[in-house]
């Protein structure tokens, strides 16, 4: 039972994911929560939480932290670190812990390159929708963005994740 437990708990895994480029400030987190607040996830997943993966970082829960896709919702936008009293960039931290994901055979590293695939394709198509919105910027009613949809559809069949 002891060697089962110590399995779900590693002491060193908060050392180890401040060891890593971006990890650093991982430990002056108090768990206030004030991230997950600001977390633009969050209000589409309920599940998403930076709060509860700072937690089991801290707590050396390894294994629940590295194999969760949740993981992998991240985007990596900084809206948390803006209300962080702490200053962690928890968006640094995700990447560290994906690093360690991938480097400790839980996620393989083809599947890292298509979340940053992923990430490139989420950023373009977003500025197509910007520049679309910005064209009816003088409406003053709710404005269709129909007219970028090809776009983004051409955009989206084309891409390679």
């Amino acid at each position: 039972m002891a060697e089962e437990a110590s399995k779900m708990y590693d002491p060193n895994f908060k050392y180890d994911v401040a060891a890593q480029p971006g990890g650093e400030q991982i430990k002056v987190c108090y768990s206030c929560g004030a991230c997950t607040a600001g977390c633009p996830v969050t209000e589409v997943d309920a599940r998403y939480s930076p709060r509860k993966i700072i937690r089991q970082v801290l707590l050396g829960q390894r294994e629940a932290v590295l194999s969760n896709e949740l993981l992998w919702y991240c985007e990596t936008c900084y809206a948390c670190s803006a209300y962080c009293p702490q200053n962690v960039k928890f968006g640094d931290v995700m990447r560290a812990l994906r690093e360690m994901a991938v480097a400790e055979g839980y996620f393989t590293p083809e599947f890292l390159q298509r979340v940053r695939n992923v990430d490139r394709l989420a950023h373009d198509i977003r500025l197509d929708l910007i520049r679309a919105a910005l064209d009816s910027k003088e409406q003053l009613a709710s404005a269709s963005l129909e007219t970028v949809a090809p776009v983004v559809a051409q955009k989206i069949k084309e891409a390679q994740v």
